[in-house]
Formats: C-alpha cells, structure tokens, sequence
C-alpha cells in the first residue's frame, strides 16, 4: 500500500513540486493551501508524514503542529523559509519531528521523509503476535505497538520522541552524545543543530516524568549526553 503524504503550503508552485516528485517515487499525495483545510484533512486521514509550511493563512505552521498533536502523533517535518535557530527549535517545541528550511533540495525533503517511515512502523496496520515490551520502574514500553504507558496509564508520544526513548531504555546506563543521538535516531547525518535533541528530551521528560526538573528516567551527563536509568 502506498504511503500516504499530506504537503501543507500556499505556494502552489511548491505543493506542485513536492507533489510530482513524490508521487514519482510512489507515494500517495494531498494538498492542502491553509491551515484549516490542512487540519480537516489530517483529521480524516492518518498520513504517514506531512509537510508542513510554517507560513500559512488561516492558521500558521505552528498552530497546525500543535492542534494535530493533540489527536495524532503523525510524523510531521515543518518547512520554513525563517533560518533562525529560534524559529526551527519553535516547531520542535510545537511538536514536529524535523524541519527543513527553504529554499530546499527535493533530494533532502525525500531522505527526511524515508528516514522517519523507516522509523515509524506504528502506522502499519499489520497485527504482530508477539508484543516485545520493556520494563522499568512504573514505565512500560511496547516496541511492536509503539506505545508507552506510566503506571497503566498511556502516554501520547510523537515518533521521533518514542525512538529516543526506546533507545535509551533499552540501552540503560549507556551515554550517547547528542551527536550519535542525532545520527541514530534521525536516521542520517542530520544537518540541523543538536538542540534539536535537547528540544525532544525536554518534551519527553515532560511526559513521563513526575518531577522533569528531577528526572527519575532519562538523565543528563554533563558534557556528555543522556543516558537512562529506571
């Protein structure tokens, strides 16, 4: 089944762009060129990624970030043609996967995309039998569902955020730079800054823990990087 792709912006001749060469490569495509069509659409179909502009009518980028993460956690991969750091680590903050800035290379919006469907298999709908969790403490983490409960109780995850979990609960005590955080993680030798790692340890740590300015979980080794300690 093809993947499906949702492109938001209202540069037509960029929707237009994206979209040839998307479907090129086999995927599925919608269009969307505001905000609020783009929120109508993401609410009635689960894309397997969506590119979003941050610049839009309607409702911007960041608005529409934040309203699809609170009913899905769909891969997105904000597009944005502000270069500041500010403005990047703003749509991670909002809840993005990734980001690219404009004006961009197709070459590079494709190996973000495959990066993060490699990643992402909760939206296969195939059933596996055999449920591989990890425990620790009150945390559950389910790998074949991808799904993370604190004392029985579901968290909502993004992708990206999930596989920085998973990685260090299953690698307890091992310290990884934010460097191999990003190569691991994101999949490829990521361009963007390395706050982007500290933007998705601060929102986990939001999520799973009690007190995130004392972190039960994930820690942080000066200099160095995180690493998990249940």
């Amino acid at each position: 089944m093809a993947k499906k792709v949702l492109v938001v912006d209202d540069e037509k001749l960029i929707v237009k762009g994206l979209r040839y060469s998307l479907e090129q490569d086999g995927y599925e495509v919608d269009c969307a060129y505001d905000g609020g069509e783009a929120l109508s659409m993401a609410r009635e179909t689960e894309y397997d990624v969506v590119l979003l502009d941050v610049m839009l009518p309607v409702h911007d980028g960041y608005e529409v970030c934040q309203s699809i993460r609170e009913f899905s956690n769909m891969p997105i991969i904000m597009l944005t043609a502000k270069g500041t750091d500010m403005d990047k680590i703003l749509g991670l903050e909002y809840g993005a996967d990734d980001y690219v800035t404009k004006p961009f290379n197709i070459l590079e919006v494709k190996a973000r995309i495959k990066a993060i469907m490699r990643r992402s298999n909760k939206y296969s709908n195939k059933e596996k039998e055999d449920s591989k969790k990890v425990i620790a403490g009150e945390l559950t983490l389910d790998s074949e569902s991808r799904t993370v409960e604190i004392s029985g109780e579901e968290v909502n995850l993004t992708a990206k955020e999930f596989d920085l979990l998973e990685l260090l609960l299953t690698n307890p005590g091992k310290v990884y730079s934010r460097e191999k955080l990003l190569n691991v993680v994101w999949g490829y030798e990521y361009p963007g800054d390395v706050r982007t790692v500290d933007v998705h340890v601060r929102r986990l740590r939001e999520k799973i823990e009690s007190n995130p300015s004392d972190p039960k979980y994930v820690h942080t080794k000066w200099g160095v990087g995180y690493y998990f300690k249940g």
